[in-house]
């Protein structure tokens, strides 16, 4: 090859306003450089490789200057695996009901196999001797669904060359057709002569009745490794089935096996990258300069993107390792933990709030030890860590904080708020007679009354920093209603600081409690 050679697309940066990139109705495709028409539902954009080393290429139309380097086309999406017969399925279901009740068996679900296997002391072991099924996402299903296409028959992805056989000449000029609908810009000519070229090959989407439905093309350098991505679309009316990512891991298949390439290399303009991402292609090329400066023609406007086709990986068949090593994986985690148990639910017991019936919270749940949770202690739980502070009590003693004496200390702050001349505002709810729009504006509101019925109950704090969050949340609620010029907000200051104060003169880190109790 010559490095003198020029290409049929004139290398250029991208205009924005440039009238070759406005979109073509007719094809449902984006001309190079803006955004392709496509929903939501779209997964991938492929793009067109314009430029080419071709030592004996024929000259290019003269309009073929104003052609971009790479084009852009939507042509990927999620398709829902199909749901079976539906009629055959209703059938079904009306002779299960025509069925006696005696004779009926009802599977009683997997959830309830794992929770009677859980209170059977073998229920462990037989667990992990059943087969594991691994979760399914989106990209399986539609990996599967093409699959199954593949083995009916409905699709076949084909390797196609200019060897002279029919069938494979049939299948070119189909591709032709393909790239010149979805392609406008492109000329037809110089569509035609990559095509054509011997050193080109091309993956082919092929329907069941034989037409061509999108396709790959790519040029061989087999002494460097190395294919170049020259065209890459699907017809306007597939473009929605999620054919993008199926296409190119055969075409990875193909090259790397037929054609024995190790790296794709392609251009991208800016509407292409995100695609060409999705298909495992860098910005980082690792392929020497050597081998592929001078093979292939420098864009300006593009962005030179690589793919390392791996050895051993079966791009085809990727959806099988994944589902092998998911259950695997799943396998070994079942062995180290019971969380995948579902244990029965508990009935919790609830008891009736003090306090006017218009507030918001109409009882409490009564307090239940998470010792007595179902699967709590299955799951390796343990009583936590005693909390490093201790806490001194209105007789000034200094006492653990045990759940009994935190109890008995938030009782006497909550006296201690309740007796401060600052809280009258808080010792009831507000009334929505006198404040109309306060339940509208504040969305969770707190009082000194709410606070003590959550206290009386037992079960609703469980530490310290719980009962200030609510005395904060009272004073914030207070401060964001009401104006700072007015008393309601002067009193949420104040109650808040006495809060803090009394915290700081009662609550003690453990070392210092300890070395006042021996001084003393």
């Amino acid at each position: 090859m010559e490095a003198t050679e020029q290409s049929p697309a004139k290398r250029r940066k991208l205009d924005p306003n440039s009238a070759d990139l406005q979109q073509d109705p007719a094809s449902g495709a984006a001309a190079a450089g803006c955004p392709a028409a496509a929903g939501p539902a779209s997964e991938a954009q492929l793009a067109h490789n314009s430029s080419h080393s071709d030592a004996a290429a024929a000259p290019a139309p003269a309009d073929a200057a104003q052609q971009q380097h790479t084009d852009v086309l939507h042509a990927d999406g999620v398709v829902q695996a199909p749901q079976g017969d539906a009629p055959a399925q209703q059938q079904q279901q009306q002779q299960q009901q025509q069925q006696q009740p005696g004779q009926q068996q009802q599977d009683p679900g997997p959830a309830v196999k794992e929770e009677q296997a859980a209170g059977n002391p073998a229920g462990p072991q037989q667990q992990q001797q059943q087969p594991v099924s691994a979760p399914v996402g989106a990209y399986t299903q539609r990996e599967e669904h093409l699959m199954r296409q593949e083995a009916s028959g409905e699709i076949e992805f084909a390797y196609v060359l200019n060897d002279g056989q029919p069938i494979n000449m049939i299948r070119l000029m189909g591709l032709k057709v393909i790239f010149s609908k979805q392609l406008p810009n492109m000329p037809r000519e110089y569509i035609c002569r990559l095509l054509l070229d011997r050193r080109h090959r091309s993956c082919a989407l092929v329907g069941r009745n034989g037409a061509v439905l999108g396709g790959i093309t790519y040029r061989v350098f087999p002494q460097q490794g190395l294919g170049e991505i020259a065209f890459c679309a699907v017809a306007a009316s597939q473009q929605v089935r999620g054919f993008g990512t199926r296409l190119m891991n055969h075409a990875k298949a193909m090259a790397r096996d037929r054609d024995g390439i190790r790296y794709f290399l392609t251009y991208a303009d800016n509407n292409a990258v995100g695609y060409f991402k999705k298909q495992g292609f860098t910005r980082e090329i690792t392929l020497p300069r050597d081998r592929w400066v001078g093979f292939i023609k420098d864009y300006d406007g593009g962005t030179l993107m690589e793919a390392v086709l791996h050895p051993k990986l079966p791009y085809t068949g990727l959806v099988d390792m994944f589902r092998v090593q998911k259950e695997y994986l799943d396998s070994q985690i079942r062995q180290l933990s019971n969380s995948h148990v579902v244990q029965a639910g508990i009935q919790r017991q609830r008891q009736p709030m003090p306090g006017p019936p218009h507030m918001r919270v109409a009882d409490l749940p009564v307090p239940i030890p998470p010792a007595d949770v179902p699967g709590v202690k299955e799951a390796g739980w343990t009583p936590s860590a005693k909390p490093g502070y201790k806490l001194i009590l209105r007789d000034n003693s200094v006492v653990e904080a045990t759940p009994a004496n935190l109890h008995t200390y938030m009782e006497e702050l909550l006296a201690a708020l309740v007796a401060c001349d600052d809280s009258w505002p808080f010792r009831a709810p507000v009334d929505p007679a006198e404040a109309l729009d306060y339940y509208d504006i504040i969305a969770d509101p707190v009082d000194l009354l709410l606070i003590g019925g959550r206290l009386a109950s037992k079960a609703y704090y469980a530490s310290l920093e719980m009962f200030a969050a609510d005395v904060r949340k009272m004073c914030d609620n207070c401060k964001y209603y009401n104006a700072a010029s007015t008393p309601y907000y002067q009193c949420a200051v104040k109650v808040q600081s006495f809060m803090d104060n009394y915290l700081d003169a009662t609550v003690t880190e453990a070392a210092a409690a300890e070395q006042q109790q021996q001084g003393s």
